[in-house]
């Protein structure tokens, strides 16, 4: 996941992309914090919490409110409360707030700003681009960041049109294909780096990039070619273009005596922490 803080009013709403579900997910109790101006702001999200459910019937006033791992002010990872811009637009009207007309136009804002970036993919690789130069990323490794970017936009697109939902689906979707090429989950290739909340992708070496492209690209037109629909044809397309990635990946290291798939990242060395080592095959 991608973390965006962003400002309203002043006031820092900690915001993050979802690529593999390809979902925004805002804070909280930054948005209540905004509504309400208090300095007990979890307390307020708290009592809230508990109204709605008791109003509602259920220990969860909404489906889709998450625990993620956001940077709190004192700069650790802390869970917290994150939910969709339609969530949040249905808990803004629970809180009387002159502030909550602002707030609703600057989420459907977000909103419309996500819907140019679908009609029009080259936003959102610009912005993106933007992003990476600001961290320092080579020409070399943007060129092939945006280049994977595309070959997974294509791939999702097919996704969407072949009957797989958002979400849970494509997430397991994508860990199969990743589990297949690289030998290790998605999460295992994080944990390895070191990352938290950070997007895989950003961090990955050249070569992860290419293969990760490879795998991906071979999976769209295994599905193509077999018009796969539904969940359980498309994890079989997933399966094959992960392995046709693996065995590219295998004679690579054959001849460089070098692993692919590494724990090295873009981290700075005071966030870099022990990171474990690739088992051998």
């Amino acid at each position: 996941m991608k973390i965006f803080p962003t400002e309203f009013d002043g006031q820092t709403i900690r915001r993050v992309y979802d690529e593999a579900t390809e979902i925004w997910w805002f804070s909280v109790i930054d948005v209540v914090q905004v509504l309400t101006e208090s300095t007990y702001a979890n307390r307020y999200w708290s009592d809230l919490k508990r109204k709605l459910a008791q109003e509602a019937g259920s220990e969860q006033p909404y489906e889709k409110i998450v625990r993620l791992k956001l940077t709190a002010p004192d700069g650790k990872q802390r869970d917290t409360d994150c939910a969709t811009a339609e969530t949040l637009l249905r808990l803004v009207q629970s809180v009387p707030s002159p502030k909550a007309e602002p707030i609703k136009r600057w989420l459907a804002k977000v909103g419309y700003e996500r819907m140019q970036e679908l009609a029009d993919p080259a936003l959102s690789l610009d912005r993106a681009r933007q992003t990476w130069q600001q961290h320092g990323r080579s020409d070399k490794w943007i060129a092939q960041r945006m280049t994977g970017q595309e070959t997974r936009n294509k791939l999702t697109d097919y996704w969407r049109d072949h009957d797989i939902k958002e979400g849970s689906e494509f997430a397991i979707l994508t860990n199969i294909i990743h589990q297949e090429w690289s030998g290790v989950s998605v999460n295992e290739h994080k944990d390895m780096k070191g990352l938290k909340s950070q997007n895989l992708r950003d961090h990955m070496s050249e070569a992860e990039l290419i293969f990760t492209a490879l795998a991906e690209l071979s999976t769209r037109q295994i599905s193509e070619s077999v018009d796969a629909t539904g969940l359980p044809q498309n994890k079989t397309a997933a399966k094959a273009g992960g392995r046709i990635a693996a065995q590219a990946r295998n004679q690579l290291e054959n001849q460089t005596g070098k692993s692919v798939v590494t724990g090295e990242s873009f981290l700075p060395p005071t966030a870099k922490k022990t990171v474990k080592k690739l088992p051998k095959a």
